[in-house]
């Protein structure tokens, strides 16, 4: 499995794997399925404390994937209840006995029931690492996203499928879709600015600044 060192500035995956490093955290990420599910593993650079966002698929291979950080495990957050972006979930919390974190609304339909239950403005914390919690109401109705401040002057949301490059994710109908239209704009695109990187549940990163001016047509196309 191939890693690229990166500079955070310049969000290139150029393959199923790649390592950053974000000031306080080292980020690493594979894709794990057909389907190329994100899956994200942050390590604390001072405690090795380490969080994986999305046991996807592939449990073997997350397990290397932890390995090549710290080893331990101290946390899994699924970011939300799709069978995709949690196959592995059960398999990673036996192996590890590590304790898990979903949004409330998504909670109840995952394969292990999560120990914290997320509401919007909560906070996880990892070591040094200070995770703040977005709903993003819509995907799903307990969608999740993540924040960190890496300590260089830089914000990394972990945004599942709620946003990508070129646009929201799938919702089953136009209220949801409204709903998760008025989160990104209200809890993500207000908030953060241009140069948070966006690291989405499938595909390439992106940043805030690259897609912000698409959010009217976004509205306007209805998905």
């Amino acid at each position: 499995m191939a890693e690229h060192v990166i500079d955070p500035a310049h969000v290139e995956p150029g393959g199923t794997s790649w390592v950053g490093h974000l000031g306080t955290a080292m980020l690493r990420k594979s894709s794990v399925s057909e389907m190329d599910n994100n899956a994200y593993l942050l390590t604390c650079r001072r405690t090795g404390a380490q969080a994986l966002i999305d046991a996807a698929d592939d449990v073997d291979r997350l397990r290397a994937l932890v390995a090549e950080g710290s080893g331990q495990l101290d946390l899994v957050v699924t970011t939300h209840q799709h069978w995709d972006h949690h196959r592995a979930l059960a398999g990673i919390v036996a192996h590890f006995e590590v304790s898990t974190a979903a949004g409330d609304a998504d909670a109840d339909a995952l394969p292990v029931t999560p120990d914290r239950r997320l509401q919007h403005g909560d906070q996880l914390t990892v070591g040094d690492l200070r995770l703040d919690v977005i709903a993003l109401r819509g995907h799903t109705a307990g969608s999740v996203a993540l924040a960190l401040a890496d300590g260089a002057g830089r914000v990394h949301l972990f945004t599942g499928d709620s946003l990508f490059p070129g646009g929201p994710g799938k919702t089953p109908d136009a209220n949801a879709f409204t709903s998760l239209m008025d989160d990104l704009e209200g809890r993500v695109f207000d908030v953060y600015p241009d140069s948070t990187v966006v690291h989405p549940g499938h595909g390439d990163s992106t940043t805030l600044g690259a897609e912000r001016p698409h959010l009217a047509e976004w509205r306007d196309r209805g998905w």
